[in-house]
């Protein structure tokens, strides 16, 4: 084991660079930099190797990107290594589906400290808010992310110097540092009239140190480069500044209107006393301040699913930013989702604002439109924030928005309040759950700290949701009798989950939270939103939705939408919708008690219906079907996913999997047994192409023991063929040649001559697995004839592959040759690219058996290429086990231990037994795998 060395850290604002303390370590070229820097932006986060992939090569990325950045993360780990050695505080890149991620403390990348040292200059008074904000700057070093490929692009870097020059130079006003700042802000004008901020900052440097027609003159300058150039006059802010230097009558401190004389208005309520996490969403309202601070537009709506927390980060944001608002702090509840009262009017708001701004009761506006003028005059030029709680529709709120652009309002509510961003440039922040680490938190601040385990347990079970934490800590410091054990029983039981995070209030438990968003539904929405807790899916689309709820995909689109608008679902990806844990909970719920059983069945029936149908098209254009079920025809075109594609199909397999499994499971507790087989064997095809051998075990499983319950023969027969492949693929010899064999017998009872051909196929396989080879030769090259004399292209190639396997094994490699051109043939002739790849390794596998070691590595770089392409994960991975012996046995030592640890990544977990084989030529090559 390495010594221990120092932590390493990373420079980004300039050129980009490993450090080892002050010196720079050589990591590579730009685009090993460009990993590292993609990493780094995004420390203690996943970065997505898609992401990475077109960061570094935009739309045109090289077939072997995903291989180039594995080998980069691998050769970055080991750069690591060299500097740190095993230091506990050392920098790791972690391989976190889907991507990667950097592990290490902030502080050590310069882009991070650089917004520590701005945040903490922000509560500083300005002496040594200076200091700070000149030690950020100097970590700029030229310019941001130099050294890496063009497509990787950070515009937020600049963004940061700008904050950070801008504040700096803010506090060394305040010092009456002026005719130094005149010399170093003159130039920077000269080059960008337009920076309006920095030219107020110039204007004032010039008026303090006695130099008022100078600053006139600039203002003159700059006002019309921006008629110029924008068509329009400088911004409120600049016409504000030069209005006072105009007067002679600009205060030395940088904010400097004067204030109302009856004192600021300051209406927030009480904030929690902690704020678990939302590290990034107080930062976003940082940056937001900012904005209205520089004069741009600031209003912020903070959005999410009930009980998210939405109220409790705005409130204990704006009690910490409250010296940003010299002018004060407006707070309203408008009682948008309040389930026993109605929201409240605009008219009402507005006159519980002018009374706090200091307007007498016999002052208000009767009519509405008055009141609106009133309050904006009040508030014209002021420096306030503006908090609009809960609210119910964009129209409640607009009445309510302050004019100009030297506020900030923000809105919270449970509905996106998309209006506002069309009409008041809003910017939206929807809350997420907290992270697993902030959620325990959470609990112990309320009931002190427990077993590790037990709370992270009940933070999941709570599903990270704030308001389910905060019941939860509740319950556990009330009571002595409740231990965190106890409560995690309790949670466990998914069937009485929200009855045990309801509290004694009618209106304050996680159920009641959701119900009020759920009654606040448009009627149609609702019906909808019930169907789709009947088959308590994962995930869902508008092809799905539109089927179990007998509406167009249209309608069934425009639903969701809806519901995602109302934070009941949250739109992951596209045309794909997911509920909360807890909602879904809510949801089987609500599915149990407001329908009858007969609209229960029919969505149950209308689910299985939809993912045959999809199912056996989508397996069409991954595999050459050989079983006689078809569904294609259940649907129209217009009720399914376009699906023209290998990779289409790919994808729709992928993104459905787990909404599949659930509607199998419930169509087997239902005992719906005849469905249940058939949707199992046409699910089956995908994971032939993509083997998992877990959840392939489960789907054949629960499909056999569906064909055995129905007493259906052909059900029974394709279901065992199923099993046997997976014992095939992953080389389990133990019941295979038994399922075959039972198979066969059942095919030859019901006397279909196709479905005994396949069999004998798989048979001849089973075989071949246990070393019966002449045996296994025998079935097989009849199964090829038989193929022949039909003229059965699916089964024959089938049967040919099979045969070339069992005369590989049997060292009849010439004979073997020929049977796998054969195959081969017949798979680019159907497009089945998974047959494809397995043929190409198979002739790899033997021309090195008979020294042609060129055509051996011809054959696996083209599998390889089409594995990458078509993303067989654990295809490519025996593939690189066979490219490595190729390799290995042309002395290229090097390369071969190269794709013996790409293949061992990969086969690690999907096939322990390869991994077992990749491990021993490891071994063989002196390596420690």
């Amino acid at each position: 084991m390495a010594e221990s060395g120092s932590p390493a850290r990373f420079q980004l604002l300039g050129p980009v660079r490993l450090l080892d303390g002050d010196r720079p370590v050589p990591v590579g070229g730009p685009g090993v930099r460009g990993l590292l820097a993609l990493l780094a932006l995004k420390v203690n986060k996943v970065v997505a190797l898609d992401e990475i992939i077109d960061a570094l090569w935009g739309h045109d990325p090289p077939a072997t990107a995903r291989t180039i950045v594995h080998g980069n993360v691998s050769h970055l780990r080991r750069v690591l290594r060299g500097i740190q050695g095993d230091h506990p505080d050392g920098a790791q890149i972690r391989t976190t589906p889907p991507g990667y991620q950097l592990t290490v403390e902030p502080e050590r990348i310069d882009v991070h400290r650089a917004r520590s040292l701005l945040e903490r200059a922000s509560t500083e008074e300005p002496e040594k808010a200076s200091e700070l904000l000149a030690e950020a700057l100097s970590l700029w070093q030229g310019p941001a992310l130099a050294g890496v490929p063009s497509s990787v692009r950070a515009p937020e870097l600049e963004d940061l110097r700008l904050a950070v020059h801008g504040a700096r130079v803010d506090a060394d006003l305040e010092l009456g540092r002026h005719a130094e700042l005149i010399v170093e802000l003159s130039p920077l004008v000269r080059a960008a009239p337009l920076a309006e901020r920095t030219a107020g900052q110039l204007m004032r440097a010039l008026y303090h140190a006695g130099r008022r027609g100078d600053a006139l003159e600039l203002y003159r300058t700059v006002s019309r480069a921006t008629l110029r150039t924008l068509g329009v006059e400088p911004g409120a802010d600049l016409r504000w500044l030069h209005e006072r230097v105009l007067n002679d009558d600009l205060p030395v401190k940088v904010v400097a209107e004067p204030k109302p004389e009856a004192g600021p208005v300051q209406q927030l309520p009480p904030a929690v006393p902690n704020l678990a996490g939302r590290e990034a969403d107080l930062a976003w309202l940082d940056e937001l301040a900012e904005r209205a601070e520089a004069g741009e537009t600031a209003v912020g709506v903070v959005t999410g699913t009930a009980g998210i927390g939405k109220s409790s980060l705005v409130v204990w944001w704006a009690h910490r930013a409250a010296r940003r608002f010299p002018d004060g702090i407006l707070f309203a509840a408008l009682r948008g989702f309040d389930p026993h009262h109605p929201p409240l009017e605009p008219a009402e708001l507005l006159t519980q604002f002018l009374l706090g701004l200091g307007v007498p009761a016999e002052g208000v506006p009767e009519q509405v439109h008055e009141r609106v003028a009133l309050y904006r005059s009040m508030i014209a030029g002021r420096r306030m924030l503006v908090i609009l709680d809960n609210a119910r529709s964009a129209d409640q709120v607009r009445p309510l928005l302050p004019p100009g652009s030297r506020s900030m309002t923000l809105v919270t509510s449970r509905s996106r309040l998309d209006g506002l961003a069309v009409s008041n440039a809003a910017k939206l922040r929807v809350l997420g759950t907290l992270a697993p680490g902030d959620a325990v938190r959470l609990i112990e601040e309320l009931a002190g700290p427990a077993g590790y385990d037990l709370n992270h347990a009940l933070a999941r079970l709570c599903g990270y949701l704030p308001l389910a934490l905060r019941i939860a800590g509740a319950r556990l410091a009330a009571s002595a009798q409740w231990s965190a054990q106890d409560l995690v029983d309790e949670l466990g039981n998914e069937r009485t989950r929200l009855a045990a995070l309801d509290v004694e209030g009618p209106d304050d438990g996680v159920r009641a939270a959701f119900d009020v968003s759920f009654r606040g539904l448009p009627a149609e929405v609702a019906n909808t939103f019930l169907r789709l807790g009947v088959v308590q899916c994962v995930s869902a689309g508008s092809h799905l939705t539109a089927a179990i709820g007998g509406i167009t995909v249209a309608e069934a689109r425009r639903h969701l939408r809806v519901l995602a608008a109302h934070n009941l679902l949250a739109e992951t990806g596209r045309d794909s919708f997911v509920p909360h844990d807890l909602v879904r909970l809510f949801l089987r719920e609500l599915a149990e008690n407001e329908l009858d059983e007969a609209d229960r069945e029919d969505v149950l029936s209308r689910s299985v219906r939809f993912y045959q149908a999809v199912a056996d098209r989508a397996r069409r254009k991954m595999l050459r079907i050989v079983d006689p079920l078809d569904f294609t025809a259940v649907l129209t075109d217009a009720q399914t996913p376009p699906i023209g594609s290998f990779d289409e199909a790919q994808d729709w397999f992928t993104a459905e999997w787990e909404n599949l499994l659930e509607v199998l499971e419930a169509a087997r507790a239902a005992g719906r047994h005849d469905d249940v087989w058939r949707l199992a064997r046409v699910a089956h095809t995908y994971r032939a192409v993509y083997p998992l051998l877990d959840e392939w075990t489960r789907l054949v499983g629960i499909g056999l023991e569906a064909a055995e319950r129905s007493g259906d023969v052909l059900g029974q027969c394709w279901m065992l063929i199923s099993r046997c492949a997976i014992a095939l693929t992953f080389e389990l010899p133990q019941g295979c040649l038994a399922d075959a064999e039972r198979a066969l017998e059942l095919a030859s009872a019901i006397g279909d001559d196709r479905l005994m051909v396949s069999a004998n196929i798989h048979l001849g396989s089973a075989l071949t697995l246990l070393g019966r080879y002449d045996e296994a030769i025998g079935t097989l090259r009849r199964a090829v004839e038989e193929t022949e004399r039909t003229g059965d292209l699916e089964l024959r190639g089938q049967a040919l592959n099979n045969c070339a396997e069992a005369e590989k094994r049997a060292g009849r490699f010439i004979e073997a040759i020929g049977h796998q051109i054969a195959s081969l043939e017949i798979d680019r002739t159907l497009g089945d690219d998974s047959y494809v790849v397995v043929s190409l390794n198979n002739l790899a596998e033997l021309s090195m058996r008979i020294g042609e070691l060129a055509a051996a590595e011809r054959y696996v770089w083209e599998a390889v290429d089409l594995t990458i392409s078509r993303r067989f994960v654990l295809q490519e991975g025996v593939l690189r086990l066979t490219l490595g012996r190729v390799l290995r046995a042309g002395s290229d030592v090097d390369g071969a231990r190269e794709q013996f640890a790409l293949a061992l990544k990969i086969l690690a977990d999907a096939n322990p037994k390869l991994a077992g084989l990749v491990r021993a030529e490891l071994t063989d090559l002196g390596e420690s795998p």
